[in-house]
């Protein structure tokens, strides 16, 4: 017993050092000088640790709108996918109607299809939006918070069902012979017992907005004050030599609001991941 748990353990912190390792690469390679960046015999630590990589990046022309638009288009995906998942949890939970099963698998069906198969098409879709809706055409943010919502709601849903399903039908009964509207039983007794699963698809949101690239790259053509953080690494991309310790830095401090954001939800993501497997 005792050594099958070593074994657990043993594995358990290889894969621990599997997965940070790639971090520690990037931050390492964001503190080296650029003779040690390019150099054939590379090492895993640095004798002459410098900041300049950090300067360059945050004395790029535009970093600050770049950083705000991205936290813009993040924060509203993370509000409108999770209140949007969470309306359509109550009504596929709370619910019986006709073809709710077949809802629910297209709802799995969209998570299997390729972002890259739908690019193309979404962008003809932007276009002829952006015709007739002011603000969600091409060169805008709300074509990137429109899209992200989209491609986040699926696996929203899935994960909130359950544990909309997980709430007795008893709670919403009492209150209603208390006197409680639909309204207030969605809101005062639902919402906040569904929290944690919020917490958890929440992170997914933030994180599948922030680092988006193909679609910052694909709807956002030549409006450059609407470009995200990941477009402004494009910046360290030059035909006669890549700036790598530059784009390490930016990655490094591209990560630093994904933290920040797990942090203010940790608390309630444990819950959320034990929920998500409860129907």
């Amino acid at each position: 017993m005792r050594i099958t748990r070593r074994l657990l353990d043993g594995l358990a912190v290889l894969v621990a050092v599997a997965t940070i390792f790639p971090i520690y690469w990037m931050v390492l390679a964001a503190v080296k000088p650029p003779g040690e960046i390019q150099s054939l015999h590379q090492r895993p630590w640095t004798l002459a640790p410098s900041l300049d990589a950090f300067r360059r990046v945050l004395t790029v022309d535009d970093f600050g709108r770049y950083l705000l638009n991205s936290v813009l288009v993040a924060l509203v995906v993370v509000v409108a996918s999770g209140l949007c998942a969470f309306l359509a949890a109550v009504a596929l939970t709370r619910f019986r109607f006709r073809m709710r099963t077949t809802v629910l698998v297209l709802f799995l069906i969209c998570q299997m299809v390729p972002v890259e198969a739908l690019t193309i098409p979404l962008f003809f879709l932007v276009r002829d939006i952006g015709a007739t809706v002011p603000g969600i055409g091409l060169n805008t943010l709300g074509s990137l918070m429109l899209v992200h919502t989209a491609f986040t709601l699926p696996f929203a849903v899935w994960m909130l069902r359950g544990f909309v399903a997980a709430v007795p039908d008893e709670l919403d009964e009492a209150a209603q012979l208390d006197g409680a509207s639909r309204f207030t039983v969605l809101w005062r007794i639902l919402f906040p017992l569904v929290a944690p699963g919020l917490a958890a698809t929440s992170v997914f949101s933030f994180i599948t907005a922030w680092n988006d690239f193909l679609f910052a790259r694909t709807f956002i053509i030549s409006a450059t004050d609407r470009q995200t953080l990941p477009m402004a690494l494009l910046v360290f991309f030059k035909p006669d030599e890549n700036d790598w310790g530059a784009i390490m830095a930016a990655s490094t401090l591209m990560t630093i609001p994904v933290l920040i954001f797990f942090l203010l939800v940790r608390r309630r993501l444990v819950a959320g991941l034990g929920g998500a497997v409860k129907d």
